[in-house]
C-alpha cells in the first residue's frame, strides 16, 4: 500500500569547508539569482519597515545576542541596516548613482557573505526586538526576506538546508522511513498500555473522522519516544477520538528558517491535505514553537487559502481537557520546583500564553515564573534554525547565557518547555552552565501527574 512518503534519501550536506570556499568565490550567476530573488521577495510592508528605523537602540537592549556580545553586528538595527542597504540599491536609481549619500549597497559577494554571518549566524528570529521597537519594525520578516534571497541562490548554510531537504524529500526532517515510523508506533502502543494499565489504549493511525489529527516533532520518535506515550496517555484518559497519520506526521517546517516560501509551502501543504484526507475536525500541533507559527499563522499566506479546519496547539487542547475535568491530576507527584520557558514562536509570535500556566497550576506542587516572562521572555537561542547550523553552535551557546541566568535565578530544578527545539537548547545550556536542571514538555509533566487508576 502506498504510504504517501517519498523514499528518496535526503542528500548529504556539503562539507563546511566547501561552503566557505563557495562563499569566498561566488559565481556571477549565483549573485544574480540572489539579487533577483531579493527584489522579488520585497513587499510594500518590507519597504515601510526598512525606512522606519529611528536608531533609538531599544532593539539592541532586547536581543540576547547583543546582550552577551557587544559586537555591533549582533544588534537587530544592524541587521535591518544590512537589508536596507540592498533595498535602497534595488529601489532607487538615485541611490544607485550616489550610494555614499543614500546608504545603498549592491547585492554582491561581499554583502552575501555578511548576510550569511549576520542574518543566519547572529539571529534566532525570536521577535523580541520587534516587541520592543518604538515603531514596530518586523525584524524577523526582514531577515527572512534576505534569507529567502540566499535560499533562491542555493546559499543557505548546508546543515540547515539539509534539514529542509530531508523534510521535502522524505516527508519529515529526520528522514524517518515509513517502516520505522509504523514500527515505532506499534512498539510505543505496548508501552502506552503498560503505562496506563489498560490493554485497550491505542496510538491510532490514519483513522478518519477523528476529533483531531495530532502531528509531532520527528525528534520524538527518533530520540524522545516517551513524549509520544505521554500524549497518548493524556488523550486515552480524556477519552478523545484522535489519530496520527501514517504518512505526514511532522509538525516542523524549516522552510520558515531557510527563508524559502516554496519549501515552506510544500511542507505546510502536506499537513493540510492529510487533515482533509482523514476528515479530522482539527489539526493539533505538537509542542513545537516554530511549527505552531508556521502551520497556524503562516501556512495560509504560503498556500493562498485558509485550511477550512481549526489549527490548535496541543498545549491549548490539554488545558481544555484539564479545565473540563476530563483528566484528573495529582500535583504531589511532581514535588520539585518548576519554572516555565516561553517559546518565542508559541508565545510572543503565537499568542499562546495562558494555557501552559493553567496546566502548571494544576499539574505541579510549586512553580515560579522567570523574570521577564510571557511576551517579554528571552529566547533560549534554539530558534531560527540555530540548532541545525552547527557552524554557529558556539555563538548559540554563548547567547544562551541570558536564558541560563534566568533559570538559575528561579532556583527551579525542572524547566517546562512546550517546544522540542527549546528542550534541546535548554538541555544543552543546562550542561554548558551547570544548571542541574531537568527539561520536560508540558505533555510529559501532565502525564507524570495523571492520577493512577486501579
Amino acid at each position: 500500500m502506498s504510504t504517501g512518503i517519498p523514499l528518496t534519501p535526503a542528500p548529504a550536506p556539503p562539507a563546511p569547508d566547501a561552503y566557505r570556499r563557495r562563499l569566498a568565490s561566488l559565481e556571477p550567476e549565483t549573485v544574480a539569482r540572489a539579487r533577483a530573488a531579493f527584489a522579488a521577495l520585497l513587499t510594500r510592508d518590507h519597504a515601510v519597515h526598512l525606512d522606519a528605523c529611528v536608531h533609538c537602540g531599544l532593539c539592541t537592549t532586547s536581543c540576547h545576542y547583543a546582550l552577551v556580545d557587544e559586537d555591533p553586528r549582533n544588534s537587530p538595527a544592524y541587521k535591518v541596516h544590512l537589508v536596507a542597504e540592498a533595498f535602497r540599491q534595488e529601489s532607487s536609481a538615485w541611490a544607485r548613482m550616489f550610494p555614499g549619500w543614500t546608504g545603498a549597497r549592491p547585492v554582491d559577494a561581499e554583502l552575501i557573505g555578511e548576510w550569511v554571518d549576520v542574518l543566519f549566524g547572529r539571529c534566532s528570529m525570536c521577535g523580541r526586538c520587534t516587541a520592543n521597537c518604538v515603531v514596530g519594525i518586523d525584524v524577523p520578516a526582514l531577515v527572512r526576506a534576505a534569507r529567502g534571497a540566499l535560499a533562491a541562490a542555493g546559499l543557505v548554510p548546508p546543515e540547515l538546508q539539509s534539514t529542509v531537504d530531508a523534510a521535502v524529500n522524505t516527508g519529515n526532517n529526520m528522514s524517518i522511513t515509513h517502516d520505522d515510523w509504523i514500527g515505532t508506533i506499534e512498539w510505543l502502543e505496548d508501552e502506552l498500555r503498560a503505562e496506563v494499565g489498560d490493554d485497550t489504549a491505542r496510538l491510532p493511525l490514519d483513522e478518519c473522522d477523528a476529533d483531531f489529527l495530532y502531528v509531532l516533532n520527528p525528534r520524538e520518535p527518533k530520540f524522545y519516544p516517551l513524549s509520544i506515550v505521554a500524549a497518548g496517555a493524556i488523550f486515552h484518559r480524556a477519552g478523545v477520538r484522535w489519530t496520527l497519520a501514517r504518512d505526514y506526521f511532522d509538525v516542523t517546517n524549516y522552510g520558515l528558517f531557510s527563508g524559502s516560501p516554496e519549501a515552506a509551502a510544500t511542507i505546510a501543504r502536506r499537513l493540510v491535505d492529510t487533515t482533509r484526507r482523514l476528515r479530522a475536525k482539527q489539526l493539533v500541533l505538537g509542542e513545537c514553537g516554530h511549527g505552531f507559527a508556521a502551520n497556524r499563522w503562516l501556512a495560509p499566506e504560503w498556500l493562498g487559502e485558509e485550511p477550512g479546519f481549526e489549527v490548535r496547539s496541543v498545549v491549548d487542547v490539554v488545558a481544555d481537557l484539564i479545565r473540563d475535568g476530563r483528566i484528573e491530576l495529582d500535583p504531589s507527584r511532581i514535588p520539585n520546583l518548576v519554572t516555565l520557558h516561553d517559546p518565542c514562536n508559541l508565545v510572543r509570535n503565537g499568542g499562546v500564553i495562558a494555557p501552559q500556566r493553567e496546566i502548571l497550576a494544576r499539574a505541579v506542587t510549586q512553580w515560579v515564573e522567570m523574570a521577564p516572562h510571557g511576551y517579554q521572555n528571552y529566547c533560549c537561542g534554539g530558534g531560527g534554525g540555530q540548532l541545525s547550523m552547527t557552524r554557529f553552535a558556539r555563538r548559540r551557546l554563548e547567547a544562551g547565557r541570558i536564558k541560563a541566568d534566568q533559570i538559575r535565578a528561579t532556583g527551579a530544578r525542572i524547566v517546562a518547555a512546550p517546544c522540542h527545539n527549546c528542550v534541546d537548547q535548554l538541555s544543552e545550556i543546562g550542561k554548558e552552565y551547570a544548571l542541574g536542571i531537568e527539561v520536560k514538555t508540558m505533555c510529559e509533566l501532565v502525564a507524570d501527574a495523571l492520577v493512577r487508576r486501579p
